[in-house]
């Protein structure tokens, strides 16, 4: 949501796209701000992603481990993936949470959307609880996707989270934003 009349807002001036690269590019825009001084601004433009916080019909939760190389080891969370051009979003959660998981979710509820990075990027996070959970589909990893799949507690979760041994900012977001508004969202 823009609201260029707002005093604070900045103007763009020009914007070249600096680095492009599969997933995602950098664009250096030329910016004048309110009080009329021009000056650079780097941002990278991130395709919309989806998180699936997946629950079993034992009420396990669905998690994934998967190799991350900007932090050179493996990270435990909730399955995520990006939105392609024109999909749904629902249609989205529910297509990469069976690809990395090989699950297939008899229910899926929006939870939240997030800008987890505004000030650095335009991603946008839309989080999802899935319940009825059964590995009955199949998995389709991305060329670059090295994903192990494993259920958990959802208190050992938090633990997790609590202990430092849960460190993927989406994952620990949407746990978070489900303990404590998921069910006053009207999402179990």
């Amino acid at each position: 949501m823009s609201d260029e009349s707002d005093p604070l807002a900045w103007e763009t001036v020009d914007g070249t796209i600096a680095y492009s690269c599969p997933g995602f590019e950098v664009v250096r825009e030329r910016v004048r701000l309110p009080d009329g001084t021009e000056t650079d601004f780097d941002s990278v433009v991130d395709p919309a992603a989806v998180v699936v916080l997946g629950f079993t019909p034992h009420g396990e939760v669905v998690v994934i481990e998967e190799w991350r190389q900007a932090v050179k080891r493996v990270s435990r969370g909730l399955p995520a993936g990006t939105v392609e051009p024109g999909e749904d979003i629902e249609q989205a959660a529910r297509r990469e949470f069976e690809e990395e998981t090989g699950y297939v979710a008899e229910g899926m509820e929006r939870l939240t959307t997030v800008e987890p990075l505004n000030g650095l990027a335009d991603s946008v996070h839309h989080h999802f609880v899935a319940h009825d959970c059964r590995p009955t589909g199949t998995r389709e990893l991305d060329d670059n996707e090295s994903i192990r799949v494993g259920t958990a507690e959802y208190d050992d979760l938090l633990r997790a989270l609590a202990d430092d041994d849960l460190r993927d900012g989406r994952s620990a977001f949407c746990l978070l934003y489900h303990t404590r508004f998921g069910t006053e969202s009207g999402v179990p």
